[in-house]
């Protein structure tokens, strides 16, 4: 690694930073510490000796492989696990044993082979304490090249398929090494094991395996003074391979492949994640969409509603407005000044023939309207609630993962919304809730009438208003009497006077009616508002999810671009 070109300084540069970037970004996002943990070893293996990684069950011979490998017995071997550690062998005199942390240990050895690489021996993926098999799995994605050892007798195992599906999802090129062949009786039941181990691995892998059957303990025999059996132990290609396959510029390759195959695996792994995330919260928002078009379709049909209901008090006062005219009609002449010049009993006439019943037609008009809004409110509420509970049963155990409190926060959001609707619902007091919009539609119709609503009924109001109107018509026909005393009642003061008092009228009926039309559009955004100010935390939490995951997601899609594009020139490098 000391001898670089330019071009392979800047790839190395290159690549160093955006892992580095690639890794404060998964900080940010508060990944699972191991994926923190397999990215920084990776990065940090760029700068170490080549890494080759040896793995498999225990008992499948993997310390003896390495003696072999060695040329001498370096390790303890045996039939009960006999690596509980994982051992990192090295090139250094004199031969020690370095204690690197609680279940790492760095072994030198004074063998030619570790002078250009780094032997990694790791516990069984079987292993008995599975703190051990966690440790193996851990050390993974340091490796630059894995050796996969199986023995014949027992090959390619459960645990062994478990354990391959694990190293093929961090992208790591894997030899397969079938040790102990010397047990087998034939030739053809070592055909055999080739051939079943070779057809599993390519459907799990998807490629055609590397495969050496070998014999670890004939290789040592014969490095140890009996090379009769060298042949037999068909260690030969597989050291062939070896020494090939890690020449200088294959080396530097896998080196500067490994740690991109970690940080590709890592992106495209929360790249996935978020966009899992993604899609439940379009659904989330489908949700929100669905209740705010409700609401609008709500709101749209109870404003309909209303104006249809309204127009039934707008038509009671227009019936008083014609009463007014027949009765203006009628007293405007000479015959009824001696009625009058009574204003007293002019203006009782007028209450009793125009005002009539007005007040408590209008009075239980209002009292419709009032339980028509506040029935309609409650199946609104009930409606939202229904939506929201069908909304979570629909996307009910659809999260994969957490990152963060994103589930228990949205969880208890949606909770919090339903547990309001409910609360709504179970408390909603239809007398209660009435008496309150009544109270407010009194003040609303006393406020435009410049009067005081005290503790009286809406009836009352509006008997009021219909005095005050008694008050100025009667006003009207004593100027009328007096044009009729004094021009004997013309024709054209009749007409003024019928249109003063039917200016009046209309006014009257245009402050009840406007008041009113006023007050119950405000009841009706009121009750609306009430359901968005419930929903609203969980709707603003939703769209601020969604942008930060889709943030996450381009982020990290982004990073797994940059990262094929680091891999073909890796590629392209001259051999």
């Amino acid at each position: 690694m000391e001898l670089l070109t330019q071009t392979q300084k800047d790839l190395l540069s290159l690549e160093r930073k955006l892992l580095n970037e690639i890794q404060i970004t998964l900080v940010e996002y508060g990944v699972q510490d191991k994926d923190q943990r397999a990215l920084e070893e990776s990065i940090r293996q760029l700068d170490d000796f080549f890494l080759l990684v040896v793995v498999g069950e225990f008992n499948a011979g993997k310390s003896a492989f390495i003696n072999a490998l060695l040329g001498e017995a370096a390790l303890e071997e045996g039939v009960t696990p006999t690596t509980t550690k994982v051992n990192i062998l090295r090139f250094g005199e004199p031969r020690e044993s370095i204690v690197l942390t609680e279940n790492i240990e760095s072994l030198t050895i004074n063998s030619p082979l570790l002078k250009e690489i780094s032997i990694v021996d790791t516990p069984g993926t079987n292993a008995i304490i599975r703190e051990h098999e966690e440790i193996t799995s851990l050390f993974i994605p340091r490796a630059d090249l894995i050796l996969f050892v199986t023995s014949a007798d027992r090959p390619y195992t459960e645990s062994e398929k478990t354990f391959l599906e694990q190293i093929q999802s961090w992208g790591k090129k894997v030899v397969l090494v079938i040790n102990k062949i010397d047990i087998l009786q034939t030739p053809q039941a070592l055909e055999e094991v080739e051939e079943f181990v070779s057809e599993n691995i390519k459907k799990l892998l998807k490629v055609d395996p590397v495969i050496f059957p070998v014999s670890a303990k004939l290789a040592l025999q014969a490095k140890s003074g009996h090379p009769a059996v060298w042949e037999k132990s068909r260690f030969e290609s597989l050291e062939r391979y070896i020494q090939e396959t890690l020449d200088e510029q294959s080396r530097l390759k896998l080196k500067l492949l490994n740690p991109l195959g970690v940080g590709k695996r890592l992106a495209l792994q929360y790249s996935e994640f978020y966009d899992s995330r993604l899609k439940l919260l379009r659904d989330d928002l489908a949700l929100i969409q669905d209740i705010e078009d409700q609401l609008k379709i709500f709101q749209r049909d109870m404003l309909e509603s209303f104006e249809m209901r309204l127009s039934d008090i707008i038509k009671i006062l227009l019936e008083m407005e014609q009463r007014g005219e027949d009765f203006f009609s009628e007293y405007i002449r000479l015959a009824r000044i001696p009625d009058l010049i009574k204003k007293d009993k002019i203006q009782g006439i007028y209450e009793k023939e125009v005002v009539a019943d007005v007040p408590n037609q209008v009075e239980r008009k209002v009292t419709a309207i009032i339980d028509w809004l506040v029935d309609a409110n409650l199946r609104q509420w009930q409606a939202i609630t229904d939506h929201i509970a069908a909304g979570r049963q629909k996307y009910k155990g659809r999260m994969v993962g957490n990152i963060g409190s994103f589930n228990y926060d949205r969880e208890r959001l949606i909770s919090s919304i339903r547990d309001e609707a409910n609360r709504v619902i179970e408390s909603y007091d239809r007398v209660r809730e009435a008496d309150q919009i009544a109270r407010r539609s009194q003040n609303a119709v006393a406020a435009t009438a410049a009067i005081s609503a005290g503790a009286v009924g809406l009836g009352t109001l509006v008997a009021v208003l219909a005095s005050t109107l008694a008050t100025d018509v009667t006003g009207i026909l004593l100027a009328g009497v007096m044009a009729a005393l004094g021009l004997f009642i013309i024709p054209t003061r009749r007409r003024n006077a019928k249109k003063e008092m039917r200016q009046k009228v209309r006014v009257m009926r245009e402050q009840l009616t406007r008041s009113l039309g006023n007050h119950f559009r405000e009841e009706i955004d009121r009750g609306l508002q009430m359901i968005r100010d419930t929903i609203d935390p969980y709707t603003r939490f939703v769209r601020a999810e969604n942008e930060k995951n889709l943030q996450a997601h381009e982020t990290l899609q982004g990073y797994l671009s940059e990262i094929i594009q680091i891999e073909d020139r890796i590629g392209n490098l001259q051999e």
